[in-house]
């Protein structure tokens, strides 16, 4: 079953990697660079699942997780 997978990756040629990757094996993936982005996309659209880069320029992943983490909404969202 395919996935909405939001990837939050800063580095160009990993994100492609990945996305690449995730869009063959029937994924839809939407990318990002940082996280103030992916709050974004959040707000407009739940994905199925985050893949996250630990370290974002701005804010963190691992602040944008807790964010994540402390709002009933996202809560449940799993983060990789």
């Amino acid at each position: 079953m395919p996935a909405n997978i939001l990837l939050v990756e800063d580095e160009p040629a990993i994100q492609e990697l990945i996305a690449v990757n995730l869009t063959r094996s029937g994924h839809h993936v939407v990318r990002v660079s940082d996280a103030e982005t992916a709050q974004r996309v959040v707000r407009d659209a739940l994905p199925d699942l985050i893949l996250l880069d630990w370290m974002l320029p701005g804010m963190s992943g691992v602040e944008f997780a807790r964010r994540l983490r402390t709002d009933e909404r996202t809560r449940m969202i799993p983060v990789i």
